[in-house]
């Protein structure tokens, strides 16, 4: 075989190869994407607890500076072994904590329900994304797949709010989710 047919095979198997990687990223870059077609990232950051780095978030919305009137997705990609449970409390938890006036039981118990139906047991690497619709509700995605729809502006804006509030646990988080510096707030 001459050199220039051998380079011609090599240049033809080099970019079936990119072009089967690039089928490949796009399923992972697909999936909530079309419910955020303008999407950009704001920001990201890892939540560490103790300094083990439980996940990393990421932030993604079509508008600058970010309100809560226009659609957002906050992307979590889990470092560590969650159960699904594990998931639900901590977020009730934190969703009770922030809240004006505590939800009564039956709002609790529905969140918790929704929550159930969203969230899967996570290992490292396992992403969960949710979008925010305003007034509206969220919808959540598990690795890339439709999990659950959850029609309930108060759920919606109660949950994200465990990130994005001023309140929230994590206010280094918080400012690298929303871009902005560490001083400012």
């Amino acid at each position: 075989m001459n050199v220039a047919v051998a380079r011609r095979f090599l240049e033809h198997r080099l970019s079936r190869g990119w072009l089967f990687a690039l089928v490949l990223a796009v399923p992972a870059w697909a999936d909530w994407h079309p419910a955020l077609p303008d999407g950009r990232l704001v920001g990201s950051g890892d939540f560490t607890w103790f300094g083990v780095n439980l996940y990393t978030a990421r932030l993604w919305s079509a508008g600058l500076p970010l309100t809560w009137d226009q659609p957002f997705a906050l992307e979590l990609t889990y470092h560590r072994v969650f159960s699904r449970e594990t998931l639900v409390e901590a977020s009730l938890k934190e969703m009770r904590r922030m809240a004006e006036a505590r939800p009564d039981e039956s709002t609790l118990q529905r969140w918790s329900s929704e929550m159930r139906e969203a969230f899967v047991d996570v290992r490292p690497g396992m992403r969960i994304t949710g979008i925010y619709h305003p007034g509206i509700g969220c919808t959540f995605f598990v690795d890339g797949q439709l999990r659950r729809r959850v029609e309930d502006p108060a759920f919606a804006r109660a949950f994200f709010d465990i990130w994005l509030d001023p309140r929230t646990r994590d206010k280094q988080l918080r400012q690298q989710l929303l871009g902005m510096d560490r001083a400012a707030d």
